[in-house]
């Protein structure tokens, strides 16, 4: 296995030039056409470019994009990265993909018995995923022993803006004290300068005061306690009324009076927000917003809620992760496996007490955390969103973890906006056929009265 790396493979063909006509369009008399006829100069646009962007206005920067290659890094990288909601990844996954030999990633340690420890560790903790799999336990449940320094590979494009964000996370911001995540923002910064240098002119002087991290006056007690799969902390009140409204106005800008007349009746609330919803563009679901806290999801199926882009997720260091919390699936106990599989998060807990205790850096620490243990987060979406979300999440194809969550988020949801919510369910529920094709489980009709209930 080769070292974490991350490689610029694609840049915007025309370079900075639409970034340029873009800084000047909204300034200089012309068309489009003429001004970008007048951006073809790379010096005079690099100028331009760093004077825009250091006023603040980086939207320019935008019009230009980057394919990024992620190779052998850790799974706390991948983590990292996939936080940032507008890039686009594509990550291979361990639902399918065996992860025995993919191999891990080993931090610098002081200590040379430091070190021992840890590789010890880690290559029990990939035997005992080869026994799981032969053992006939699933893939998607035997990577919850996987500790997060297990290498991952991924795709991932941004534009521009983005990038300078994921920069100044990566070497100044909570990205900065991970000497790999360092590592890897001073390679690509170094790669995206020489192909954007206007965008990337004097980065170190213009964000070396960034910072992302908060700091409260306050420490979680950690106690141990039941807690529900998810609780709605808040919602939009009277969401049904506003979609119905909205869509009302977005159709043709009915008055109030209008509204207020149509809408006193609930049949007519019900067929208007049935039409939104089976509608291509269901924009007046975006008018109401849903926030809850998930609790003790898995760092494995975390991920799987990252990847929803158009929502807020707000997700708590994982270097805070409870190490004695974790999820136990029942394929381990049925393969008579769950003794040793209690053991992977016993030992790697008491290695983690150990190498605190010796002083180790807590960015380090993060990688011998194990797939399978869980955190608290909150996000909050609207409910086109949840529309997508619940039509993936609670299928029965979705890994059996989210879709737990997402029927108990849904049955929520439909206590207090059942207007709304009695619509939503999985693809077959919610437009009466499968998009799995070979996949479907064939079980349109049990869904259809499992949701209808």
């Amino acid at each position: 296995m080769g070292n974490p790396q991350v490689v610029v493979v694609g840049f915007t063909t025309t370079g900075e030039k639409v970034c340029a006509a873009g800084g000047r369009v909204s300034t200089q008399p012309g068309t489009a056409l003429d001004i970008w006829a007048k951006s073809q100069d790379e010096e005079k646009n690099e100028n331009l470019i760093f004077k825009v962007t250091q006023s603040g206005h980086d939207s320019t920067v935008e019009h230009c994009f980057f394919n990024l290659v992620f190779d052998d890094v850790s799974v706390v990288t991948e983590q990292f990265m996939i936080e940032f909601r507008l890039a686009s990844f594509t990550i291979k996954s361990r639902r399918y993909v065996d992860f025995g030999n993919v191999g891990y990633i080993v931090p610098e340690f002081e200590k040379g018995e430091q070190k021992e420890k840890y590789v010890q560790t880690m290559d029990s903790l990939f035997a005992f995923y080869n026994k799981m799999v032969e053992s006939g336990v699933p893939k998607e449940d035997a990577r919850f022993v996987l500790p997060y320094c297990f290498k991952s590979n991924f795709f991932c494009s941004m534009n521009g803006r983005e990038l300078l964000r994921v920069l100044e996370s990566m070497l100044y911001g909570r990205g900065k004290d991970n000497p790999e995540i360092y590592s890897l923002g001073i390679s690509l910064l170094e790669q995206a300068r020489k192909l954007a240098p206007g965008v990337l002119k004097n980065f170190e002087e213009r964000h070396c005061k960034y910072t992302d991290n908060i700091s409260l006056p306050f420490k979680a007690k950690r106690q141990r306690s039941e807690k529900p799969l998810c609780e709605l902390l808040s919602y939009s009140h009277d969401a049904e009324r506003i979609v119905a409204q909205s869509a009302l106005i977005q159709c043709d800008e009915f008055s109030d009076s209008e509204i207020d007349e149509i809408l006193s009746d609930e049949k007519n609330i019900t067929q208007i927000i049935s039409q939104v919803i089976s509608s291509k563009r269901p924009r007046a679901l975006e008018n109401a917003n849903f926030t809850f806290r998930l609790n003790n999801v898995s760092l494995a199926c975390l991920t799987h809620f990252s990847r929803h882009r158009i929502q807020s997720i707000n997700i708590p260091p994982i270097s805070v992760s409870d190490r004695n919390s974790y999820v136990l699936p029942d394929s381990v106990v049925e393969k008579g496996l769950k003794d040793e599989y209690l053991d992977c998060f016993k030992r790697t807990s008491d290695l983690y007490s150990d190498l605190k205790a010796e002083g180790v850096a807590e960015s380090i620490l993060s990688y011998v955390l194990l797939a399978g243990n869980t955190v608290d987060f909150t996000i909050t979406m609207n409910a086109r969103e949840l529309l997508l979300f619940l039509k993936l999440r609670s299928c029965t194809r979705a890994q059996w973890e989210i879709q737990n969550y997402a029927v108990d988020m849904l049955a929520k949801l439909r206590k207090v906006a059942p207007l709304i919510f009695n619509f939503y369910g999985p693809s077959c529920f919610v437009t009466g056929s499968c998009p799995e094709g070979r996949l479907s489980c064939g079980r349109i009709a049990e869904m259809k009265e499992k949701f209808g209930k």
